[in-house]
């Protein structure tokens, strides 16, 4: 069975932990996270609170969020009952933690992470739990080497659960993070995981534990090096044309967004992952041989470490 107190504490400390090391990289003249605590009130479909912290105009990232929910209600959404359909109906327990940085510089890529806990119930059945996660890389021009660092982390930190984890997640995030109607992947992928229960609750939360502390270390190191190469009106151009795509997925095919707008989840925390300046163009493509066409070359899955 989950352990509630244990799940959110550890939650509510990586949200602190990535916070902090978000805002040194900012260093001491950059920008901080503003904290927005919330509890749901009496009568609105989900039950709950949570803690949702955003970073804008920074002098680094030119937006961010880190959010912890805990949140419950009487029914799973069809967005979580699509894979399951058995527990639709049941009444649900969720609790994670979902964060989003957006670099200004266009040569800094952003990056997504999310890990989870849900418990589904009934009078008549077993309680069903499972834990969620994984973590993304969506650079605009793309530096091998640092792909090749966000890939390794992962890796690494799935390796103590077995050799054939980082193979099966990483295919599984780039059949995820895929946007079907432009047959295009979001980005170059990482790891994602879901309805993982196999092992029993303490293999799956000490996985879970592993993706969620690796991702400082798979990202931010990232943001660090690139964060002062010069750029110009182009490339902050491309950057907000390429945001687009970001934008398409998390609003048609994301389920987490799809969960928590099914579910009565609250709007602004749930939105805090779209970028602050976005752009669409009618069929364009980028001139062969140019930094921009670059993108798409990497796009495509392939082994990474």
């Amino acid at each position: 069975m989950i352990e509630a107190t244990l799940l959110r504490d550890y939650f509510t400390g990586l949200q602190t932990k990535i916070i902090a090391a978000a805002e040194a990289i900012e260093g001491e003249q950059g920008g901080k996270f503003s904290a927005d605590s919330w509890q749901k009130v009496a009568g609105e479909p989900l039950a709950g609170n949570g803690r949702t912290c955003v970073i804008e105009g920074g002098r680094v990232f030119e937006r961010g969020g880190v959010a912890f929910s805990q949140v419950s209600g009487a029914a799973l959404p069809a967005s979580a009952t699509a894979r399951r359909p058995e527990l639709a109906g049941r009444a649900f327990e969720a609790m994670g933690v979902s964060l989003v940085l957006h670099p200004e510089n266009p040569y800094c890529p952003t990056a997504h992470m999310n890990v989870r806990a849900l418990l589904a119930t009934s009078a008549d059945a077993e309680p069903a739990w499972w834990f969620g996660g994984g973590m993304d890389l969506t650079p605009y021009y793309p530096f091998t080497e640092d792909i090749r660092h966000f890939h390794a982390t992962c890796q690494q930190a799935l390796l103590p659960f077995g050799n054939d984890l980082y193979p099966r997640y990483k295919k599984w995030c780039d059949e995820y993070f895929f946007l079907k109607h432009r047959q295009e992947a979001r980005g170059v992928g990482g790891v994602f995981f879901d309805d993982l229960s196999e092992g029993g609750f303490w293999r799956c939360f000490a996985l879970t534990q592993a993706v969620g502390d690796a991702f400082a270390e798979a990202y931010l190191p990232l943001v660090d090096k690139r964060q002062s190469l010069p750029y110009g009106e182009r490339e902050r151009d491309f950057q907000a044309y390429r945001r687009g795509r970001y934008v398409e997925f998390n609003l048609v095919w994301d389920r987490g967004t799809l969960f928590g707008l099914q579910s009565g989840g609250r709007t602004e925390s749930i939105l805090m992952s779209l970028p602050p300046i976005v752009k669409w163009r009618y069929d364009w493509q980028p001139q062969a041989g140019t930094a921009e066409a670059l993108i798409y070359e990497m796009l495509p899955p392939r082994d990474w470490v």
